[in-house]
């Protein structure tokens, strides 16, 4: 005859009661971790056990050779998590940030050899010309895209298995963006541009030239980057207005060549100014 008590219950006899997180019609996560995400990227910054810089550098490796293969990406990082494009990993930022302090340091050693004026290169070339730029420039895509570029309520399924329409724009993802497009920006102007000072200082054609195209192709690279990485996205449309810019930077480039060195006067300008 069974016992008409039951032994009583221990520890391990119980089980963590796991809560499936809830998502809206457009794949958007509704639980709390969604509105933390923020907070969660600026934490990890000082975890690097938790980071996946192989990733970063592959990341990075791609934005020059095929820049497309990092946007297509984000179709497998949407379909294992289901509530955000953006990632949780400031990897790629922070070995930016690295080697940026680094050039900074070889542009100040070699052209203002003073503790102080490195200092404030570092600072400049960090804080204002990559930190600041990515920000303000996600500040202006995170409104104008969602505002003007997203695809009207329609009913279906769009791109990814995503409701027409549905879908929301990350500030996160714009600034990811941001910090993304930036690199090849680095690697013309801040590598290889000092690395040919002494050529593109000169007086002739040639040096006019080779800058000058530094400057269009670095800035051409951070539109096309841009352009691809609100074009991953199915609720935008007409992303393709984001390449317009490219257009506008060929005549100027073509203009400048009459005679305008774009290197050395900006070089000049953020180095001593």
């Amino acid at each position: 005859m069974a016992s008409r008590y039951s032994p009583p219950l221990n520890r391990s006899s119980f089980s963590p009661h796991i809560t499936a997180p809830r998502y809206t019609a457009a794949g958007a996560r509704t639980d709390s971790r969604s509105t933390m995400r923020l907070p969660v990227f600026f934490r990890r910054i000082f975890k690097y056990p938790q980071m996946d810089f192989e990733m970063a550098i592959w990341e990075m490796t791609s934005l020059i050779i095929a820049p497309k293969k990092v946007f297509r990406s984000i179709y497998y990082h949407h379909a294992e998590t289901k509530n955000s494009w953006s990632r949780d990993d400031p990897s790629f930022i922070v070995l930016l940030t690295f080697f940026l302090a680094l050039t900074a340091i070889a542009w100040g050693l070699a052209y203002t050899p003073k503790f102080s004026s490195i200092v404030r290169l570092v600072f400049s070339l960090v804080f204002l010309h990559f930190l600041a730029t990515s920000l303000v420039f996600a500040a202006a895509e995170y409104y104008l895209c969602g505002r003007f570029l997203k695809v009207p309520q329609t009913g279906g399924l769009g791109r990814a298995g995503i409701v027409a329409g549905g879908g929301e724009l990350e500030f996160m993802y714009c600034f990811e963006i941001g910090v993304r497009a930036f690199f090849p920006v680095w690697v013309f102007l801040y590598v290889i541009q000092f690395l040919l000072m002494p050529l593109l200082t000169r007086d002739y054609w040639i040096s006019i030239f080779l800058g000058n195209s530094l400057y269009l192709i670095a800035f051409s690279f951070y539109c096309i980057i841009t352009f691809l990485g609100y074009n991953a996205l199915p609720f935008l449309h007409h992303t393709e207005i984001l390449l317009f810019p490219v257009f506008v930077l060929v005549i100027l480039w073509v203009i400048s060549l009459l005679g305008f060195n774009v290197a050395k006067n900006v070089v000049q300008l953020w180095l001593f100014d």
